[in-house]
Formats: structure tokens, sequence, C-alpha cells
């Protein structure tokens, strides 16, 4: 598992509580994070967790912050090899980061984005890398639309079991070179 340290904004506890969380969350789902019983894992009981975060929303956001945190510096990484194709690359990265941690990808994904409660700068730095590969905002969000797609249907199970999904992805990031290129 890629850790990347949680924000130093974070006490140790809270650290603790959300490394605890994301265990529970990455083990068995979304539906199997609760309050209490991430408590119960902690050897807690469930009252004293909201000394650390006021509700479960506070500690999601959290996951999702570490998600972003996570996901840029796998884009980062992706793009420092100075590959041949910046956009497989990223690609590559993409699809390896949500198949790697489903239930974070999901999280961060699935429902409206608490932009104005995260870190400043840190969407835009997990959006950067896309940006310049594909030469435009519009053209990384476009990008990003067709990833998402491919990822959401890999991970819930939605390609038939013959698919060749390495092939779809592969025409994908074909298509999105031909995009930026022109």
């Amino acid at each position: 598992m890629t850790t990347v340290e949680v924000d130093t904004r974070l006490t140790p506890r809270r650290r603790e509580i959300v490394e605890a969380a994301r265990q529970i969350l990455e083990r068995d789902g979304e539906s199997a994070l609760t309050m209490r019983r991430l408590a119960a894992d902690l050897g807690m009981k469930a009252p004293s967790l909201y000394k650390h975060f006021p509700d479960k929303e506070s500690l999601e956001l959290e996951l999702i912050v570490l998600g972003f945190e996570e996901s840029a510096a796998a884009f980062e990484a992706a793009l420092a090899t100075r590959p041949r194709s910046q956009i497989a690359a990223l690609g590559a990265a993409y699809r390896e980061y949500a198949r790697a941690h489903p239930h974070i990808y999901r999280l961060m994904t699935d429902r409206p984005l608490p932009r104005e409660r995260l870190p400043v700068g840190l969407e835009y730095r997990a959006a950067a890398p896309l940006a310049q590969a594909m030469g435009s905002v519009a053209g990384a969000r476009a990008a990003w639309a067709l990833a998402h797609g491919l990822v959401m249907l890999e991970i819930n199970g939605r390609f038939p079991p013959d698919a060749d999904i390495g092939a779809a992805w592969e025409a994908g990031m074909t298509a999105l070179e031909r995009i930026q290129q022109t």
C-alpha cells in the first residue's frame, strides 16, 4: 500500500484514526466504515471519536484528502520518468491507483467534492499533470471523464468477462493522444 503522510494539520491521534478508517474502508468497503466500527477497531467508545472528528463526513474528508495526495504523487511520479507518452503514463497511474484503492477512489469521485474543505491547492496539484499533458484544462477534463468512466466500469465489474480491458484503455489513451495533438 502506498501511503503519503496525511496533512500535517492532523494530530498524531487523528492520523491514527484516519489510518484505521482507511484499513476498514480498503478491506470491507464504504458501508463497513461506521464510527462505531472504527471505535471498536481502535479499542475505544464511539463517543470518544467525536472528540477528534465531529462527524463521519469530517473523517471521510480526510480519506479524500489522503486519496488526492496519493494520486497526485502517483501522477507526478509517472511524469517524472519522462515517458514517451505522458497521456499513457498518466492513464496507467490513474488506473493503477483506482484499482489498488477502489473504495477510496469511489469516496473521492462518487459524490459532490467538498472542495471548499480541501487543503488549498490540493485539487489543482492532482489535476495539474493531466492539464499539462493535455495542454488545456478542457482537454484534461475530457481525458479525466474518459479515464473515470473506464475505471468505474472496470472496478464495478461492468465489462463482460471476456473483455480485453487493457485494449480498451489503450484505445482510450490513443484517442486522447490524437486529441492532444490537434
